[in-house]
């Protein structure tokens, strides 16, 4: 009688926790969309397409087209800096690293993916920053730098769901191609590694979603100016800074059009994610 009390009970409790948790995704929802979608319904084509980015000027002008650029060129660079070397880490840990090394890298991995992004910010402005100035060019400050520490902060995730995903392989796959004559590494490399395909990708997504919405760490780095540029030395401005650079003084229209940014911002989010529970569905019936 009493542990069917107690199964109810936290039946109730993990209900509640899903409801409430649903209230805050909807709630969110409403507080984004109800302030930006009727500017986005007003300026339309103007505002997700245009290259000007200027509230000041009269008449002023909303185009997001630079920060959309600017968001997906960082995230795209990061991602070919943190997707390789996180796949590898994760084989490393998985088949290469002895239990000692394995108990010293893990909690080392852990607390980095804890570590506050404007540390990540302050790191990146003393070491990343001076060294692309003194060794590469530019000022530093840009999209080169920006890329770099996303791909390092995106590691973690990265890292962790491989991980887990590899150790999810039937160790049967690997034990049959060893029989057959198959090396270590083209076992690893042929056979469990397609074999964790999707929760690898389910990784790669949610890293690409961590990197796009990141703020804190990237405006201290990206340069923060609303263009677009080819020039991976030079700075720009992505979705995120530009939200948090100007709505602390912005009204009225402006205040509209950062709200409209956020939804922009808030849709990618989505999509990603939404790819991401399609992998991960698609890992768990095979």
């Amino acid at each position: 009688m009493k542990s069917n009390f107690k199964e109810k009970f936290m039946k109730y409790v993990f209900m509640l926790a899903s409801i409430i948790s649903i209230a805050a995704f909807v709630v969110i929802c409403y507080f984004i969309f109800k302030t930006g979608m009727p500017f986005i319904i007003r300026y339309g084509v103007d505002f997700i397409f245009g290259t000007k980015w200027s509230p000041a000027t009269n008449p002023p002008s909303y185009g997001i087209l630079p920060m959309i650029y600017a968001s997906f060129v960082v995230t795209f660079l990061a991602s070919l800096i943190g997707v390789p070397i996180g796949i590898f880490a994760a084989l490393f840990l998985s088949f290469e690293a002895g239990k000692k090394l394995k108990k010293f890298l893990m909690p080392m991995l852990n607390l980095m993916a804890g570590i506050p992004s404007i540390i990540y910010g302050f790191f990146a402005l003393q070491t990343i920053v001076p060294f692309i100035r003194d060794n590469i060019g530019g000022h530093g400050i840009s999209i080169l730098a920006a890329s770099i520490l996303l791909g390092i902060m995106i590691l973690p995730t990265i890292i962790a769901i491989s991980k887990a995903g590899l150790d999810a392989v039937n160790s049967k796959y690997y034990e049959a191609s060893v029989a057959l004559g198959a090396s270590h590494g083209r076992s690893v490399m042929k056979i469990v590694l397609p074999a964790a395909k999707h929760s690898i990708m389910a990784a790669v997504i949610l890293g690409i979603g961590r990197a796009i919405g990141e703020t804190m760490a990237t405006i201290l780095v990206v340069g923060n100016q609303p263009r677009i540029t080819t020039d991976i030395l030079k700075g720009i401005r992505t979705l995120t800074a530009n939200v948090v650079l100007e709505m602390g003084y912005a009204a009225g229209e402006h205040r509209e059009a950062l709200f409209a940014t956020a939804c922009i911002l808030f849709v990618f989010i989505l999509i990603i994610n939404g790819m991401f529970l399609v992998f991960k569905g698609k890992g768990n019936k095979e």
